[in-house]
């Protein structure tokens, strides 16, 4: 005897699977490793992560690999942003936040790299607007649809204006205004300068360079006073006389300082060539 029925049910039978298998949750990348990225990693997860901050924003380096002190002060700039935990840390939390927030192209920045191509903003940009010739400088190239803001006056990043607000702050608050613009005229001075690093992060962090990075005082917030003197600075005024250096000569304990060629003295601090 045929049952009429079990065609009923195998359609009954095939429904349900095929509902199953829709309301399954969409499967997201994979991003990143499961190791903690910190300062001095290197590898693929540090070039995805600056990959990651230059789509968003906050990174405006060299994409290669290495979690220098532009890197870490990118990462926390993020964590910032976004709320999280500011500890310069790439953990879990933060790589979630990132991978969903941004997009990474891996194929696609890694052959950038193999070609010795610098670049910058790689996701904030259409690909065939891309610089395609060595060198070259893409700061200024940004999406103008996204709501960070990434370009300030000279090429500078917000990340730049922050961090040199941030050092301003801890080096000579309580300076008098010209004072605090000198010292700001200084790093930047540094920047162009052969004998220093050539980005805002290497001179401000390069090794015994700022008492204020010793001390911790970096990471402390600034005012609004110390970030209009960043930005006087970068728009062209330099109180320091194009000084390179300057101290304090109530607490210097260097005796090389005092053979630099002395400067002027603004507030407290001597600037020196």
């Amino acid at each position: 005897m045929t049952n009429k029925k079990l065609p009923i049910t195998l359609y009954l039978i095939s429904f349900l699977f095929l509902g199953m298998y829709f309301m399954q949750p969409e499967k997201t990348s994979h991003a990143f490793s499961s190791q903690v990225i910190q300062h001095g990693a290197v590898g693929d997860d540090v070039i995805e992560l600056q990959a990651r901050l230059q789509y968003l924003g906050f990174y405006n380096g060299k994409i290669d690999g290495v979690f220098g002190w532009g890197t870490y002060w990118a990462l926390r700039n993020f964590q910032y942003e976004f709320g999280l935990e500011i500890d310069g840390l790439a953990g879990a939390t933060t790589k979630q936040k990132l991978a969903k927030a941004s997009k990474y192209d891996e194929a696609y920045v890694k052959q950038q790299i193999n070609q010795g191509k610098k670049f910058t903003h790689y996701g904030g940009e259409q690909k065939n607007k891309q610089p395609t010739g060595q060198g070259g400088n893409n700061q200024n190239q940004g999406d103008q649809g996204s709501n960070v803001a990434v370009n300030v006056p000279q090429g500078y990043s917000q990340n730049d204006i922050q961090l040199m607000a941030n050092a301003v702050h801890g080096e000579a608050r309580g300076e008098p205004y010209v004072g605090q613009v000198a010292v700001a005229a200084v790093i930047l001075n540094r920047v162009d300068s052969a004998t220093f690093p050539n980005t805002v992060s290497g001179v401000i962090f390069e090794p015994r360079a700022f008492t204020a990075v010793a001390d911790g005082q970096i990471w402390l917030t600034p005012n609004k006073t110390a970030k209009e003197a960043v930005l006087d600075a970068i728009n062209g005024w330099d109180p320091s006389g194009n000084a390179i250096y300057y101290f304090n000569p109530d607490t210097a304990t260097s005796g090389w300082i005092w053979s630099r060629p002395q400067i002027k003295k603004i507030g407290k601090h001597i600037f020196a060539k």
